[in-house]
C-alpha cells in the first residue's frame, strides 16, 4: 500500500474518463462526496486547475486531516464542506468505521479503516472485512444537493465523485429536480447489501436511465465496482467506453 504522500502523486483511477467529456482547461464545478482526507479532491484540482472542487465530508478526524492535506498541497481551489449529503436536510446518526488488517505493515501510514463510515448500519461489509470495526455512532449535520445548490447559487454540476459507502442512492435523491443540471457522476455500486437497506445495482442503474443518464462505463469484479453516469441531455452522442462493451457482448454471447 502507498504511503499518503505516494497517493497523492498517483493518477486518478477515473482521469482517462472523466478526460473524455472534459477538457483540463475546463472551468468545472466538481463534487468529491465522501472525501475523506481529501486526497482526490486535490487531485481533481491539479487535473483540473480552473475548476472549483466542492468536498464534502462529516467524519471530524478525517476533516481536520483533510484540511491539513489541503494547506499542504496549497489546493486552494477545493471548498471543504463538512457535511453529510443526504436526502433531507438536519441530524443524522453516522457510522463511524476503524480498524487495521492484522497483515498491514507497521511501517505504513495509511488508515485503512476511516473510508468505510456510512449513514446506513453495517451489515456483509462486516463479513468482507473481518478487520473492520463500527464502534462509534456519532450525530452529523446533513444536507441535500438542491439546497446545497441553491444555497451557494451554482447551476449546475459537471461531474460528481461520490464514495458514500451504501447511501448513494440517497445523496442522489437529495438532488431533486436540479439532477437534471449534473452532467455526469461516477460512483460505487454493490450487488450484495454492506449496509443495511443499501440499495443494490439494479436500483441504482434504474434510478439513473428514469433520471436521462446513461451508463458509459462499469467495473464490477466480485459483486463490488463502480460505474460512470452521463447525461444525455449534456452528452446526445452516445458511445460505450470499451470495458463497457466489450462486458455488454459478454452476456450477450451467454445467450
Amino acid at each position: 500500500m502507498l504511503q499518503r504522500k505516494e497517493y497523492i502523486t498517483v493518477p486518478l483511477s477515473t482521469e482517462q474518463d472523466v478526460l473524455r467529456f472534459f477538457n483540463k482547461a475546463d472551468s468545472l464545478i466538481i463534487f468529491d462526496i465522501g472525501a475523506c482526507e481529501g486526497e482526490d479532491s486535490i487531485k481533481y484540482s491539479r487535473l483540473f486547475p480552473n475548476a472549483k472542487v466542492h468536498a464534502f465530508e462529516p467524519v471530524p478526524k478525517n476533516i481536520k486531516i483533510a484540511e491539513e492535506n489541503l494547506k499542504t498541497y496549497e489546493a486552494a481551489h477545493v471548498k471543504l464542506t463538512p457535511v453529510a449529503l443526504s436526502n433531507k436536510i438536519g441530524k443524522q446518526v453516522l457510522n463511524v468505521s476503524s480498524g487495521r488488517p492484522e497483515d498491514a505493515d507497521a511501517r505504513e501510514d495509511w488508515d485503512y479503516g476511516n473510508k468505510s463510515s456510512s449513514l446506513l448500519p453495517p451489515d456483509e461489509v462486516l463479513a468482507t472485512h473481518k478487520w473492520l470495526k463500527f464502534t462509534e455512532q456519532i450525530e452529523v449535520q446533513t444536507d441535500t444537493l438542491s439546497n446545497y445548490c441553491s444555497t451557494n447559487k451554482i447551476d449546475c454540476i459537471d461531474f460528481i465523485h461520490m464514495d458514500v459507502q451504501g447511501a448513494e442512492l440517497i445523496v442522489l435523491e437529495g438532488a431533486g429536480n436540479f439532477i437534471t443540471n449534473i452532467k455526469a457522476i461516477w460512483l460505487e455500486v454493490s450487488d450484495i447489501a454492506m449496509y443495511k437497506n443499501q440499495p443494490l445495482r439494479k436500483d441504482l442503474e434504474n434510478f439513473m436511465k428514469d433520471h436521462n443518464f446513461r451508463l458509459y462505463k462499469s467495473i464490477v469484479h466480485d459483486k463490488f465496482g463502480d460505474q460512470f453516469y452521463i447525461n444525455k441531455k449534456y452528452f446526445p452522442g452516445f458511445v460505450y467506453s470499451l470495458p463497457h462493451l466489450k462486458a455488454r457482448l459478454k452476456r450477450l454471447l451467454r445467450f
